[in-house]
């Protein structure tokens, strides 16, 4: 199912979260090791394009990784 535009960072970052904590798992199918590999580069391609960006919330607050992730 797609993610819904005003959710989609909130349901992918659970995802992406889910697949670090599980990166080294040796019992991928083909599929699933090629699309291992596909979202590593993904994950590259956006930090280097992306990774020197300011993130500030709407209240011009910065955003805190570390409290977020605690809510997972």
């Amino acid at each position: 199912m797609a993610n819904m535009s005003y959710c989609r960072f909130q349901n992918t970052l659970k995802d992406l979260r889910d697949c670090y904590y599980n990166i080294e798992d040796t019992s991928l199918s083909g599929e699933e090791f090629l699309a291992r590999e596909q979202l590593l580069e993904l994950c590259k391609s956006i930090t280097e394009e992306f990774g020197d960006m300011d993130f500030e919330e709407e209240d011009g607050e910065t955003w805190d990784d570390e409290s977020e992730e605690e809510k997972y």
